[in-house]
């Protein structure tokens, strides 16, 4: 099966204002560089990246036959992706007692969600 876990980092939460320059601590790469490498001992990794800040987005809100672009650093949002990593593994629990160990902090949160599969959605007759 393969699922997103999606990093939900503590400095996006809550309407923070961000400082558009901002870089991740290089020492906590480090740990979360070998969290990483022994993830995919356990599980195979297709894809896992970081983000670039919000600052440096746009978002494409959909409304009644318009859109709405906003490009950063004016977004605001509760939440935002940090990074993101795309795996196969035999359950969602794995990946939870996986998460557990991530070396995260403190008000951090990695939501999982299963993929869905192009047959999930195929027209049964």
């Amino acid at each position: 099966m393969q699922f997103m876990m999606l990093m939900i980092p503590a400095i996006y939460q809550g309407g923070k204002k961000v400082d558009p320059g901002f870089v991740p601590d290089p020492k906590k790469m480090e740990e979360m560089t070998k969290f990483n490498e022994e993830l995919g001992k356990a599980v195979k990794i297709i894809s896992l990246n970081g983000l670039h800040p919000l600052a440096t987005g746009a978002r494409v809100a959909f409304g009644k036959g318009e859109t709405t672009v906003t490009d950063g650093p004016f977004i605001e949002a509760k939440e935002v992706l940090g990074g993101y990593w795309m795996v196969e593994a035999n359950s969602k629990e794995e990946l939870v007692k996986w998460a557990q160990r991530c070396p995260a902090d403190p008000g951090d949160v990695i939501e999982i969600r299963q993929i869905f599969d192009a047959a999930d959605f195929a027209i049964k007759k």
